[in-house]
């Protein structure tokens, strides 16, 4: 239990980190983060449960008003931004990322992560995404998916990078992956 908190706790550290990384704020409102790179390895590494948990306990501690996001935002005012939608499905892409690494047992773990980040880090936080897009701003919800699909190369990128360092983890400490059992 202690083990799963530290966990938790050092990848919701990891997200915060990520949002060091200089942002590049597009014309619509949407910043280009590293954040979501933490969001892929926080369900890749830790599962559906844990990463969800640890990407939460971040979002969390932006709705209390910590400045952790991108560019040293935080506070309820996040929640009524273009961003929303990615904010608040932080949680469910981790989930999701996480969910597909423990059900589509793929060899190697890096291949698994990678996929994993694709569907959950990208597909998932891009519907959620959007959708909070073409909520807040009131544009149609296709026009919001065409907005945001301007993110895509970049977050393939991070996808890869997912991939790469969970299967290095996978090579030099295979029980740090608790959904990933040695071939």
């Amino acid at each position: 239990m202690e083990r799963d908190a530290a966990h938790i706790a050092l990848f919701a550290a990891m997200i915060a980190a990520l949002g060091l990384v200089p942002q590049i704020t597009l014309a619509f409102g949407v910043p280009i983060t590293a954040q979501t790179l933490g969001v892929m390895l926080a369900g890749a590494v830790l599962g559906a449960r844990r990463g969800a948990m640890a990407a939460g306990v971040f979002i969390l501690l932006v709705a209390l008003g910590l400045p952790l996001l991108a560019g040293g935002r935080g506070g309820l005012g996040v929640f009524a931004s273009p961003t929303a939608g990615f904010a608040l499905g932080f949680p469910v892409a981790a989930f999701a990322t996480g969910l597909f690494v423990e059900r589509v047992r793929l060899r190697p773990a890096g291949l698994a992560a990678g996929l994993g980040a694709v569907f959950g880090g990208i597909a998932v936080l891009y519907l959620m995404g959007a959708a909070g897009l073409a909520l807040v701003s009131g544009k149609p919800l296709g026009q919001a998916f065409a907005l945001v699909s301007v993110f895509i190369p970049g977050d393939l990128l991070k996808a890869a990078i997912c991939g790469m360092l969970v299967q290095a983890i996978a090579r030099v400490r295979p029980q740090s992956l608790a959904w990933h059992r040695p071939a």
